[in-house]
């Protein structure tokens, strides 16, 4: 009763102090039109650009709003637009709104009598085939129409590359498997997004390291002069009780912001007429003032634009003046073709002139990744974002917008450029890249890094690879310093797996005949070492071209499923909504609702709600699939 009295008079004094400066408060819900809270709806009073997002459960607030009228704004990638004008604001008193939100129509695009599609200055010939290995997912096929002259239609030129999982490899051929890590996260983000708008993902744009990766795992923090943890957890296989599953854990150490090295960095911001869209420039100019409030003085930024041509619109600018790098991210506006490649060349350009030899040289390019004018196949950008990288120039990539998301060219480029690719479909997850994960996005603590894991067969009858299928090398790879790997940041886990189906197992495995002329023969000390394989892993340290090798073995028992750590249950349930989101051919007897009971269980602290939230798509995607049935 007292506790009630107590928010009374809190909620009464509250309103006491807003009558008395002449404010009021404005609250609010957002939905999806098809019912359902809609988070990461980025609210904006169009008088002030005071901006503020909903919450996981659709709400927002603005507190103390001077006295007058205001207009708002909804915007979300994928949805309408929507405003509310004549808002009237009263001293003292709460207003709320209630918003619902329709999903975008696609863009309409014209095709000419003489068939080409037309946009933004450029042609597309209608019979062009599609990129190789690209996945396209038109919304409506492109047909003239006798005697028309031009029709409308409507066109989505999304490209995921095709993904061909990783199999079973018999252990007593092939005891070795060697893989890059892997810290992007944008699957996980673009997927969400698909999924907020009511529709269900390509296959392709599943990449399932991404999705286990886009979560921070609490592993031991690392001791000694590694600058990571190196964590093994063997447990039974939820999806397959006849297999058993490795948990692979390294947790990056973290480096406090006001020790990281200073930052030479150029935007490369994409201005071409593909970005007028407010999930796109407009979101993208609120995601970059948000690192640019992170600025320290020590801190330089340059900025460089393209669109039909590329330039220079800021030079080297402490983040002592944010106030003139603000100014100049809002003077950005859309249009024109896309001159990307010449972007590209002109930031590392700039990044060179300023470079820091004691700091963080950095390109960030933000774009929905459509490269029409200049250099702009994929092949020339890789190797000349490979010679900058050598130069000690890397490169991360923020995609932003729908419809025209080059998604496998952007998470191409940034692996090649030592750097790492998110996309941002919301302000929420600009916060989370650019404010929340800022160390480990931008300032690399180990690069080049390379896992290689020896199985022991006579507790390893095959395995495989759980995702990271463009991460694969040669195990002769491993020990070359030469190949490139990747990187991680300050405070980055890295999270893998892999199936195991156990020695002595009667399943039988894809391989090849026995040989001719030689036999395979095992190590008797196999047997006494109970070891059920051995982790190498090699890396760098970022200014260093000569690798370090570390070893670690992991013995038995396996844990049962239920016993194992909140780390690897969380992990798993991830892993094995990736296996139903691809229809994988090894997704066995996957099931959302097993996957909705581990991640339940594994939920943990989860102070951002990011963990709830997976749950609450999870459940999204349970429904989709029912219907489609």
């Amino acid at each position: 009763m007292k506790n009630k009295l107590f928010l009374g008079f809190g909620i009464l004094g509250l309103f006491l102090f807003l009558a008395a400066v002449a404010v009021g408060v404005l609250t609010g819900t957002v939905k999806r039109s098809t019912g359902g809270a809609l988070p990461g709806v980025t609210v904006t009073i169009v008088e002030t650009s005071a901006f503020t997002t909903t919450a996981n459960d659709g709400t927002f607030t603005f507190n103390a709003l001077p006295e007058g009228e205001y207009s708002v704004r909804f915007d979300l990638a994928g949805f309408r637009s929507e405003s509310q004008q004549g808002i009237r604001i009263k001293a003292g008193k709460a207003i709320s709104l209630n918003i619902v939100m329709q999903p975008a129509p696609l863009t309409p695009r014209k095709v000419s009598a003489k068939g080409s599609l037309q946009t933004d200055k450029m042609m597309m010939p209608m019979s062009a085939p599609p990129a190789p290995a690209a996945y396209r997912q038109p919304y409506h096929q492109i047909v003239p129409e006798h005697g028309i002259a031009a029709v409308t239609v409507d066109f989505n030129t999304e490209e995921y590359g095709r993904i061909v999982e990783n199999s079973f490899r018999e252990t007593i051929r092939e005891p070795l498997s060697t893989f890059s890590i892997d810290v992007d996260t944008a699957s996980y983000a673009n997927i969400r997004r698909y999924l907020t708008e009511g529709k269900e993902p390509p296959k392709d744009a599943v990449r399932i390291e991404e999705l286990i990766n886009y979560f921070a795992y609490n592993y031991p923090k690392p001791v000694g002069e590694d600058p990571f943890s190196v964590n093994l957890e063997a447990v039974t296989c939820p999806w397959n009780s006849a297999h058993q599953l490795v948990c692979i854990g390294l947790q990056g150490q973290k480096i406090k912001d006001s020790k990281l090295p200073s930052a030479n960095l150029v935007f490369l911001i994409d201005v071409s007429g593909s970005m007028q869209d407010p999930a796109k420039l407009p979101l993208l100019k609120k995601a970059f003032k948000l690192l640019v409030n992170q600025m320290r003085p020590q801190d330089h930024v340059s900025i460089c634009v393209y669109a039909g041509a590329a330039g220079s619109i800021l030079p080297p600018t402490s983040g002592a003046d944010k106030q003139k790098i603000l100014e100049t991210l809002d003077a950005l506006e859309a249009g024109g073709s896309t001159a990307g490649g010449e972007g590209i060349m002109l930031a590392y350009k700039e990044a060179k002139k300023h470079f820091n030899p004691r700091g963080n040289n950095r390109v960030i390019l933000a774009t929905d990744g459509d490269f029409n004018v200049g250099i702009s196949d994929t092949g020339s950008l890789v190797r000349f974002i490979e010679e900058k990288r050598k130069e000690g120039i890397f490169l991360s990539i923020l995609g932003f917008g729908t419809g025209n998301l080059k998604d496998e060219r952007m998470s191409q480029l940034a692996e090649k450029g030592n750097g790492n690719y998110s996309y941002i479909d919301s302000f929420l997850e600009a916060t989370k890249v650019l404010v929340t994960q800022m160390g480990g996005t931008l300032f690399t603590i180990a690069k080049d890094v390379k896992l290689q894991l020896e199985f022991n067969p006579l507790k390893v009858k095959a395995y495989r690879l759980v995702g990271y299928e463009s991460r694969v090398l040669k195990n002769e790879d491993f020990n070359d310093d030469k190949k490139d790997a990747g990187e991680l940041g300050s405070g980055h886990t890295v999270t893998a797996f892999y199936e195991i189906i156990p020695a002595g197992s009667s399943e039988k495995v894809p391989g090849v005949d026995e040989l001719k002329y030689q036999k395979t023969t095992i190590n008797p000390a196999a047997a006494a070492t109970g070891e059920i394989l051995t982790v190498k892993l090699r890396y760098k340290q970022p200014k260093q071209e000569v690798s370090k090798l570390l070893s670690v073995p992991l013995s038995g028992p396996v844990k049962p499923f239920e016993t194992a750590s909140e780390n690897t249950r969380f992990a798993t349930a991830v892993a094995e909504w990736g296996l139903l989101m691809r229809k994988s051919e090894f997704k066995d007897k996957a099931s959302f609702d097993q996957v909705l009971d581990i991640a339940r269980k594994a939920n943990g602290e989860d102070k951002e709600g990011y963990r709830s939230e997976f749950i609450r798509l999870v459940e999204t995607s349970k429904q989709m699939v029912k219907s489609v049935k």
